[in-house]
């Protein structure tokens, strides 16, 4: 997941970035709601952690900025308080949960993999493609069965194909997922990653699953719809 905290006090911001890079999520940080809004705004992200209180921005005016922009992506709101007509305007401007502070990590990570399976997310923790699986909960890859050893962003890179199977990506919307938004974009990480990562999963000689499709991006599917669709 890629995932947005927008949170002032810097020991909380920093122990929720430490815990979900350390599971293999990509996570930005905003300190104050007017950096927040533009961030959630202008960016992708898979979830949006907000606090209640922040300087320059409550919570609950970031929330509707993003709502009507027409952004669905899912918030969870974290607050001191656990007053009922506070978590009431918070659902009321779009929150899609509620945790008061101080938290449980272990229950903060449970309430975002709730929030990232919802509708337009799959609900099933293990995405497969021919003989090609990835383990999402376990963060394991296997072709044919073997294991194949990625680095994070490699694993991430791989997902987000995968959640797109059949699909034309573009580097652009690679570069926004799986890399956060001060990396260089004129840079040739996404190719360098994906060239590594093509290597992994082409050991043995198996067949191509990810190709690059000059000028629009890159794409995996089945070899046999490769060669169908794009004669590889």
């Amino acid at each position: 997941m890629k995932i947005l905290i927008i949170e002032d006090d810097k020991t909380i911001s920093e122990t929720l970035r430490s815990g979900l890079t350390a599971v293999a999520h990509t996570v930005e940080v905003a300190n104050n709601g007017n950096d927040g809004s533009f961030m959630a705004r202008s960016f992708i992200y898979d979830v949006i952690i907000l606090d209640y209180s922040l300087p320059k921005k409550d919570g609950l005016a970031v929330c509707r900025e993003i709502r009507a922009l027409g952004k669905t992506t899912p918030i969870l709101f974290l607050s001191v308080t656990d007053d009922t007509d506070v978590k009431v305007a918070a659902f009321d401007s779009g929150a899609d949960d509620y945790m008061t502070k101080p938290f449980s990590l272990q229950e903060l990570y449970a309430r975002l993999k709730v929030l990232y399976k919802r509708p337009t997310k799959t609900s099933d923790p293990i995405l497969e493609i021919h003989d090609l699986k990835i383990d999402l909960e376990k963060g394991i890859v296997t072709r044919s069965n073997k294991n194949i050893k990625m680095t994070r962003k490699e694993f991430c890179m791989l997902e987000y194909l995968l959640r797109h199977k059949g699909t034309v990506v573009s580097r652009a919307l690679i570069m926004e997922h799986v890399w956060t938004a001060d990396s260089n974009p004129f840079s040739n990480t996404v190719e360098a990653h994906m060239r590594n990562l093509r290597v992994k999963l082409n050991a043995s000689k198996k067949p191509n699953m990810i190709i690059n499709i000059p000028g629009r991006g890159y794409v995996i599917d089945t070899p046999q719809n490769l060669k169908k669709v794009y004669n590889i």
